[in-house]
C-alpha cells in the first residue's frame, strides 16, 4: 500500500490544493489570510442547506461533489472548522494545511535499495511458458495465481475497464500504452509545491498519462500490461486501464481527490479500482479518540463519513472495489499504537487504537475486498498486515527476504516486477541521463526498446500495494469472463465478482507454529504475527491466494 507507500506499502487527509494564500490589507492592518477547507455535510441534509451553513460559519464553497456532500470551502476565519463542526447541518470540516517534504524512498516497498549489503546474483527465474513476453520469467507471481494458464481461456476483454487509484499512469510505456483509456483517464490530484515539488505545468495539474511519482505506474503493469512480445505481459494483459490520479506525486493521498476520483469511477461505469493506499493525515481514523483533540475528532468524523459514502457509492455503480491491507506488519483486528499520525499539518503523537471505532480508509470502508501480501516461498511477507476482521485474500507482493537459509534469500527477484517510469528511476539514482541503466542497478531496473526506439521501463516493489494488483486483475478476467453486456461494455455485479474470486482461491491452512516469527529475517519481536482461523478462512490468507485459472475455469 502506499504510504509513502505503507500501511498497505506501500495509498487522507483533506488536502486537495495547499493552502494558504496571504491578502493584504491595508499597511496598518493586520493580513488577512484565507485558508481551504474539505466539509462535508450531515446525512440526508440538502445541498442548498449545507452550503447556507457553510456561509454561516464563514465560509465560500468553491467546488462541490454532491453525490457524497463534500464541499471545498475557503474562509478567512481562524475557527472556521470549530463553527463548522458545531453547526448541525456539518459533519466537520478538515483544514488544509503545508504537509512537510517529499518523502524519500518508500522503506517497505523499496527495501531492496535501501538494505546495506544488496545482493547481486539473479535467483533462478521461474519457467518461461509459452508465448510470454520478454521479462515475464521473472514474474514469479503470474506462476503461483496461475494467470500464464488464465490468459489462454481469458486473456480479459477490452470493454472491461480498471482504474487505477494511484500516483497516475505512465502511458508512454510502450506496456501500458496499448491498454490505456485517454478518456476515462482523469487526475484529481493538483501538485501541491510544498509536497511534490515544483510543478511540472503551470496549472499544476499534470496531464493524464503521466506518473511523477511511480507508483501507480507499478500497480497498473501488474493488472493489464499488455502481452505483445515486449516488456512484460499483466494478470489481465487485454482489459483496459484507466487513470484515476487521486494521489499526489510525494505519495499521500487526500480526501478530496480519493472521493472524486471514487465518483466519477461510478459514474464513468468502471468494472474495478484498485487501491493501494491509505487516506491521509490518520492511519487510523475514529470516532472519537481521547488522545485527539475535538477538531481532530471531528475531522476524522467527517472522512470515515465521506470516504464510507464514495466507496458505497462506487459499489452501487457497479465498481469491484481492491485494497491492499497494509505494510504496517499488524494484525488490523488488534492494532497497535498509532506513533505516525497526523503525517501532515502537525506533529504525530501517541495515540492509542480502539478496533471498535477506528477505521483504517479505503481497505476497512465497505465492500473493499482486502489482500495480504505473500513471498515465492508463499508465506506471510514480514511487512504484510493480516487479521481475520479485514482480510478476503491474498496474493503475491514480494518479499525481497523471503528464502532464508537458501541461495534466494535477499534477492530482487523475490519481489514484484513492474513497469515504471524512467524520469523517476533517474531522480532515484539508477538510470542516467542517458536513459540507460546505473552500473549495480542491472538486477533491479530493466530497459526494452521496440524498433521504433520506444521504450519502457521496469523495476522491483514489494509490498501490499503490489499484492493488491494481482487480485484486481483476476477481478477484471472475472467480469471479462462472465460479465453481460450493459451500455458500452460489459458489467458485473460487484458481489458477485467477489464471490468468484473468494470460492475460487487455492485456500492455505495457517503455518505452524501459528505464532511466526521474523527473527531469522531479522526482524525484531514486533514483527511476529499470530495465524488465527481455519484452512478454509484465517488471518494470514483469508479464503487463500487467489488463483486466476479457477477464476475463469470454475462455473458460476
Amino acid at each position: 500500500m502506499s504510504k509513502r507507500f505503507t500501511a498497505g506499502a506501500v495509498a487522507t487527509a483533506t488536502a486537495l490544493a495547499l493552502t494558504v494564500t496571504g491578502v493584504v490589507g491595508p499597511a496598518n492592518a493586520e493580513p488577512t489570510v484565507t485558508r481551504e477547507f474539505t466539509v462535508v455535510a450531515e446525512s440526508g441534509v440538502s445541498a442548498d442547506a449545507a452550503i447556507a451553513a457553510i456561509k454561516a460559519a464563514g465560509g465560500t464553497v468553491v467546488s462541490r461533489t454532491d453525490e457524497v456532500g463534500l464541499y471545498q470551502v475557503t474562509s478567512d476565519r481562524a475557527d472556521f472548522a470549530s463553527r463548522a463542526a458545531a453547526n448541525a447541518a456539518l459533519l466537520g470540516a478538515a483544514e488544509k494545511k503545508a504537509i512537510g517534504r517529499k518523502p524519500k524512498l518508500d522503506r517497505v516497498e523499496q527495501e531492496n535499495l535501501l538494505a546495506q549489503a544488496k545482493a547481486k546474483a539473479k535467483g533462478a527465474p521461474a519457467k518461461r511458458g509459452a508465448k510470454l513476453d520478454p521479462l515475464d520469467d521473472k514474474l514469479w507471481g503470474l506462476g503461483m495465481i496461475r494467470a500464464d494458464k488464465a490468459r489462454k481461456v481469458e486473456p480479459g476483454d477490452r470493454r472491461v475497464t480498471v482504474g487505477v487509484l494511484d500516483t497516475g499512469l505512465d502511458a508512454s510505456n510502450p506496456d501500458l500504452a496499448a491498454n490505456f483509456s485517454w478518456s476515462l483517464s482523469r487526475n484529481f490530484a493538483p501538485d501541491i509545491p510544498e509536497v511534490d515539488g515544483e510543478c511540472e505545468v503551470a496549472s499544476c495539474l499534470d496531464p493524464v498519462g503521466t506518473d511523477d511519482g511511480g507508483h501507480g505506474t507499478h500497480v497498473a503493469g501488474t493488472i493489464g500490461a499488455a502481452a505483445d512480445g515486449f516488456g512484460l505481459s499483466g494478470v489481465a494483459p487485454n482489459v483496459t486501464l484507466v487513470e484515476l490520479k487521486g494521489g499526489q506525486d510525494s505519495g499521500y493521498f487526500f480526501l478530496d481527490p480519493v472521493v472524486n476520483a471514487l465518483v466519477h469511477a461510478g459514474k464513468a461505469g468502471l468494472d474495478v479500482v484498485n487501491m493501494s493506499f491509505y487516506v491521509d493525515p490518520w492511519l487510523y481514523n475514529c470516532t472519537a479518540n481521547p488522545a485527539d483533540s475535538p477538531e481532530s475528532q471531528a475531522e476524522q468524523r467527517a472522512i470515515i463519513e465521506a470516504m464510507t459514502r464514495a466507496l458505497n457509492y462506487a459499489h452501487r455503480k457497479g465498481v469491484t472495489l481492491v485494497g491492499s491491507l497494509g505494510n504496517n506488519h499488524e494484525d488490523l483486528g488488534a492494532p497497535r499504537t498509532d506513533f505516525s499520525s497526523p503525517d501532515y499539518g502537525a506533529d504525530p503523537y501517541e495515540r492509542p487504537i480502539d478496533n471498535a471505532s477506528c477505521w483504517d480508509f479505503p481497505v476497512e470502508g465497505p465492500h473493499v475486498i482486502g489482500v495480504s501480501a505473500v513471498g515465492p516461498s508463499g508465506k506471510k511477507a514480514d511487512y504484510s498486515n493480516y487479521g481475520t476482521e479485514q482480510i478476503a485474500v491474498a496474493a503475491p507482493g514480494g518479499w525481497f527476504r523471503d528464502g532464508y537459509g537458501t541461495d534466494t534469500y535477499r534477492l530482487d527477484s523475490n519481489m514484484i516486477l513492474s513497469a515504471y517510469p524512467k524520469h523517476v528511476l533517474q531522480e532515484e539514482g539508477s538510470v542516467d541521463e542517458n536513459g540507460n541503466i546505473v552500473a549495480g542497478f542491472e538486477e533491479s531496473v530493466f530497459k526494452e526498446c521496440k524498433a521504433n526506439g520506444d521504450c519502457g521501463y521496469y523495476t522491483y516493489l514489494q509490498g501490499t500495494s503490489m499484492a493488491s494488483p494481482h487480485v484486481s486483475g483476476v477481478a477484471a478476467l472475472i467480469v471479462s469472463k462472465y460479465g453481460k453486456k450493459v451500455k458500452g461494455g460489459l458489467g458485473m455485479d460487484p458481489d458477485k465478482v467477489e464471490r468468484q474470486l473468494y470460492r475460487t482461491a487455492a485456500e492455505r491452512a495457517c503455518p505452524e507454529p501459528r505464532l511466526q516469527t521474523y527473527t531469522n529475517e531479522g526482524r525484531p519481536a514486533e514483527f511476529d504475527a499470530f495465524c488465527a482461523g481455519s484452512s478454509t478462512f484465517n488471518g494470514f490468507y483469508g479464503h487463500g491466494i487467489i488463483d486466476a485459472y479457477a477464476a475463469v475455469t470454475t462455473r458460476m
